[in-house]
């Protein structure tokens, strides 16, 4: 694979290494509670709390990735890229923009039977 070096050559890609609904709604389970912890962590000045924010992110994402998607998660190549997907991702499914972005990432029902 070719390095990626731009955000918006990354997206597609990020979406096809999510071509699978389950890999989907395994990161947004993570990602909306890693969200929910860090909201906690905050409220309640519990700091030491505070990589539980990555744990419960990353574990979902990871997880999904070895079971569903059978790939490497982005994450290890692109890190920052990734996490910043992994919210938009989510920003994207609440408002109903997911599909039109997967399609346009030439992601197709086709290739994510399940």
């Amino acid at each position: 694979m070719k390095t990626i070096t731009s955000y918006a050559e990354f997206w597609p890609y990020y979406l096809r290494e999510h071509a699978r609904p389950a890999t989907r709604a395994w990161h947004y389970v993570g990602t909306a509670i890693a969200i929910g912890v860090l909201i906690a962590v905050i409220m309640t000045g519990r700091w030491a709390f505070l990589p539980l924010v990555l744990v419960a992110g990353y574990f979902f994402a990871w997880v999904s990735h070895g079971l569903i998607e059978k790939n490497k998660p982005a994450t290890f190549t692109y890190p920052l890229w990734s996490l910043f997907s992994d919210f938009r991702m989510l920003f994207c499914v609440l408002t109903g923009q997911m599909g039109a972005e997967l399609r346009k990432a030439g992601v197709t029902p086709d290739q994510v039977a399940e």
